[in-house]
């Protein structure tokens, strides 16, 4: 997708000018809703330093086209605060700064989360970095646990307990449900929570090297039917078939008694819905390890910006005990594993479950992420929906096998 936006306009040379002056302003964009975590970084770094960041919000929705043609029209800002899923396409297409042995030269650099080094990472060499980081975790309802009979304090190990817990908690009646999920074609969402029930079983939706769609395993099976069961015992609100993403935090209502959420999710319990007594831990494999999707952005550096010295020294002050410390007060999770349990004293102990996520979480690697997974025309999108509500289960699976490998296929 991103090699046919660079093509739509013709690329001459590209010239970013910068002024000659000691001090230098970094034009940096970031997606829309990024939250205080970085806009506090910002203000801090600013507020100590002679160079200054520059950020600019952009519509999420536009900023990858939007990223694309600045570059192509030699307009693009000296750096971006990109959704890591994307980094890999943008190196394919050579648009990013080489960060190769800058980063492996910062003495913390092993310690940086893994998830988003490799999505940084093509064809051996580094061009994104970590800047904030979240995981997905499982969250259950304490009160809602206790009024069903539950021990509010026993987090779940397994499915089959989540979907006992879930009937215990949709005995209570009423609006009170035992477990939600956004399914109606939310395909960032879906993958976000549901996948990580394959992956902790050691399955995959694709093959190490991206090439193959490997949808159809026994694992996802599994999955599917684990959320069937649930959907038909009516465990599940009817809004979720429909609810693109826009209901992703129901859980925040009171009515919900388990839910896969974000980390971020945390924060926003903790500080807006402080009624709410909830527990958190690892979403639970189908039939194996616990496992995570690690999402949030990477820092990219646009290719031929002439401020690159400036925009390496924010990125390392991002990294500071003092950066991370910032990041974290403001609910994201510490990039740095080296000093993590340092970064987070003093904050909500629940945000550990998040930083241990970091440990076991993935991120589908491919310069086709949007097409496959987060359109919600797309296949992954419209498999999880058909797949979980729909008759045809072996039909689903079927389509969406053949059109993943399609999409495949003809980027190659």
């Amino acid at each position: 997708m991103i090699k046919r936006l660079l093509a739509a306009t013709s690329i001459a040379t590209l010239c970013l000018v910068s002024a000659a002056s000691a001090a230098e302003n970094v034009e940096m964009w970031v997606r829309s809703g990024i939250g205080d975590a970085f806009k506090k970084v910002v203000e801090a770094y600013n507020s100590g330093h002679e160079n200054k960041v520059v950020m600019t919000e952009v519509p999420f929705s536009e900023l990858v086209q939007k990223y694309a043609t600045a570059i192509a029209g030699g307009q693009a800002p000296d750096a971006l605060s990109m959704d890591l899923i994307y980094n890999p396409a943008f190196a394919a297409a050579g648009q990013l700064e080489d960060l190769t042995d800058w980063a492996k030269s910062l003495p913390y650099f092993n310690s940086l989360s893994p998830s988003h080094v490799r999505l940084g990472t093509y064809q051996d060499r580094i061009y994104g970095l970590p800047l904030s980081v979240e995981t997905s975790v499982f969250a259950w309802n304490k009160d809602l646990y206790k009024k069903a009979g539950l021990d509010p304090e026993k987090a779940p190990v397994n499915w089959d307990e989540i979907t006992a817990n879930a009937e215990k908690i949709r005995a209570l009646g009423d609006d009170t449900y035992g477990f939600y999920f956004s399914g109606g074609g939310c395909g960032g969402c879906m993958i976000f929570t549901f996948t990580p029930l394959v992956w902790g079983a050691g399955a995959d939706i694709l093959s190490a090297d991206s090439k193959t769609a490997t949808l159809d395993t026994p694992q996802m099976r599994k999955a599917v039917d684990i959320y069937r069961n649930m959907i038909k015992k009516d465990l599940v609100p009817a809004g979720a078939a429909s609810d693109n993403g826009a209901n992703f935090l129901t859980f925040t209502n009171g009515k919900i008694g388990q839910q896969s959420l974000g980390a971020f999710a945390i924060g926003t319990l903790v500080t807006e819905h402080p009624d709410i007594n909830f527990g958190v831990t690892l979403i639970p494999g189908v039939d194996g390890k616990p496992s995570s999707f690690a999402g949030g952005d990477n820092f990219v550096i646009t290719k031929g910006t002439k401020k690159i010295d400036a925009v390496k020294e924010f990125l390392e002050y991002v990294y500071s005990m003092d950066g991370q410390k910032i990041m974290a007060k403001y609910g994201s999770l510490p990039t740095r594993g080296d000093i993590a349990d340092k970064v987070l004293e003093g904050l909500d102990s629940r945000m550990q479950v998040g930083l241990k996520a970091i440990g076991v979480a993935k991120t589908p690697y491919t310069l086709q992420f949007n097409d496959l997974i987060n359109s919600a025309n797309g296949p992954w999108a419209s498999f999880t929906n058909a797949a979980i509500f729909g008759d045809d289960v072996d039909g689903a699976f079927s389509s969406a096998q053949s059109e993943m490998q399609s999409i495949i296929d003809s980027g190659q």
